[in-house]
């Protein structure tokens, strides 16, 4: 079976097609193809409000080359979601019925809450007994969710993100409210909190920190790194680091998201799994199609 996923994020958007190959009663999980280009349709949406002309018209070629691998892979199922970005857009669902009409590519523009549960499918996965904040700092948002022993037991999407930053578009209201939200859950001091981060910035930062091993990195560790990068212009942080342009410049917004938080949540490390929003929706369909077929879910690292 070959499932495919499209993440059109603010910052880039991605292609992932999986091939899913079952054995007795074992799966595994072999990736076929991935695509990501940095389309950063933020950078419209949180200047202009809207999706302009130029990234209109490369959107729109972007899907339609995604439906042509998909339709080449000869796919059983896909499922394509937008987030932030063409949420807020006020052409964003204008535009994805024209996605629709001229490619037959379907596209769901899905809510904060709506993205973090997706990613939680996959999440869950990396968690044992204690109290963990997922953080999940995108282009346009950042997701918060907080589990108790592998349960979750409180979540929230707030308008912060690494292109908004950028733009200039990141509110004092949205901090603040960030910061209440994390006060009224983790004030108890019952809370001993390990952060757990998502999401393509913080994997760089964990390739990028010196000394570290066992997909985790302290707190002193990510500020290192963070003051690391600043002292590297943008150019320098291209050529030394071999950073793409539309990470090279928000990376260093992503770790001040990333530090604020688990400052403000006394967290003193963070877990760096390397899963995001394409390994929850690749989950999500895999899910729905065991269930349809009677196969049983074997996790695969």
């Amino acid at each position: 079976m070959k499932l495919a996923a499209i993440d059109i994020g603010s910052n880039a958007v991605r292609l992932q097609i999986t091939n899913v190959i079952s054995y007795g009663d074992n799966t595994t999980f072999k990736r076929l193809q991935y695509i990501r280009f940095p389309l950063r349709l933020g950078g419209d949406v949180f200047s202009l409000q809207k999706i302009g002309e130029v990234k209109t018209g490369q959107f729109i070629e972007l899907m339609k080359a995604f439906k042509i691998m998909i339709d080449l892979y000869e796919v059983d199922e896909y499922y394509a979601c937008a987030t932030s970005a063409v949420r807020e857009a006020e052409n964003g669902g204008e535009l994805v019925q024209k996605i629709y009409e001229e490619s037959g590519l379907k596209i769901n523009i899905i809510s904060g809450e709506e993205e973090a549960e997706m990613i939680n499918r996959v999440i869950a996965f990396q968690l044992d007994e204690g109290d963990y904040l997922h953080i999940d700092v995108g282009g346009g948002s950042t997701e918060l969710n907080l589990y108790k022993n592998k349960i979750k037991v409180a979540a929230r999407s707030f308008p912060i993100g690494t292109v908004r930053k950028l733009a200039l578009k990141s509110k004092e209201a949205a901090w603040q409210a960030l910061y209440d939200w994390i006060d009224s859950y983790t004030s108890n001091s019952d809370y001993h909190i390990t952060a757990i981060g998502t999401g393509g910035n913080i994997n760089k930062l964990y390739e990028l920190a010196v000394g570290i091993a066992d997909k985790q990195m302290s707190i002193k560790q990510l500020k290192a790194t963070r003051a690391m990068l600043k002292e590297l212009p943008l150019e320098e942080r291209m050529y030394k680091l071999q950073l793409n342009a539309d990470r090279a410049d928000v990376i260093i917004p992503a770790s001040d998201i990333y530090l604020n938080v688990m400052k403000k949540a006394d967290a003193n490390k963070i877990l760096v799994p390397d899963v995001g929003l394409k390994d929850g929706i690749m989950n999500y369909l895999y899910e729905k199609n065991r269930y349809q077929k009677g196969r049983f879910l074997i996790k695969n690292s």
